[in-house]
């Protein structure tokens, strides 16, 4: 074995020991050059699935194309809104956008291919409800069922107050132990617990 050979074995084995799919700032911290992965890349061994964002050819096709390259782009960012309760099977709308919540003031980011709906929560909403999930071998933040609710109807003047209602409709219909004291906590920490009020007592 050259050491060319060496080279481009060691770098398939730092893909492949983190799921086949790697930022390229972060390969290139693993100890694999730049010139490396340029030829892994021309080789047809690896594609690029995103502005800096590379996976194995081998690799199993991805279960969530969408979400998977934006947690692996955007670490910080919480899957929000209506992507987030067609997670949770929570709603009949169909998004045309990934759903994301930032920090306040943080930076717009952009993933090609990918269109989003970015989001600014200050704290502490945007650390409240916040579950990791995982999908091909990624950590994804989403929001849970009971915050994702709430923040409905915080921002019921964006995607409409019908959604905010069939979301908490549907979230009582169809989960079997709901938890209508987490909803009123996530509500108050997003001030619109006058907003929920009628239609929570409309359901108990």
């Amino acid at each position: 074995m050259t050491a060319t050979d060496t080279v481009l074995t060691k770098a398939r084995h730092v893909f492949t020991k983190h799921g086949g799919m790697l930022r390229t700032s972060k390969v290139i911290r693993l100890g694999v050059h730049p010139r490396t992965l340029y030829a892994l890349r021309d080789s047809g061994e690896i594609e690029q699935v995103g502005r800096g964002l590379y996976r194995l050819s081998t690799a199993p096709p991805l279960s969530s194309p969408d979400l998977v390259p934006i947690a692996i782009r955007i670490p910080r960012a919480v899957v929000c809104l209506i992507s987030a309760l067609a997670h949770h099977g929570l709603t009949t709308q169909v998004p045309h956008a990934i759903d994301l919540a930032l920090p306040s003031h943080a930076q717009i980011p952009k993933i090609d291919g990918i269109p989003l709906r970015v989001f600014w929560y200050s704290e502490p909403s945007f650390s409240a409800g916040i579950e990791v999930i995982t999908i091909d071998d990624a950590m994804v933040q989403i929001y849970s069922p009971e915050k994702t609710v709430a923040d409905c109807f915080k921002y019921r003047n964006k995607i409409g107050l019908d959604v905010a209602i069939e979301a908490l409709r549907t979230y009582r219909e169809r989960t079997p132990k709901p938890n209508f004291q987490a909803i009123a906590k996530f509500a108050q920490i997003n001030r619109v617990q006058k907003v929920m009020r009628p239609y929570l007592e409309a359901l108990l």
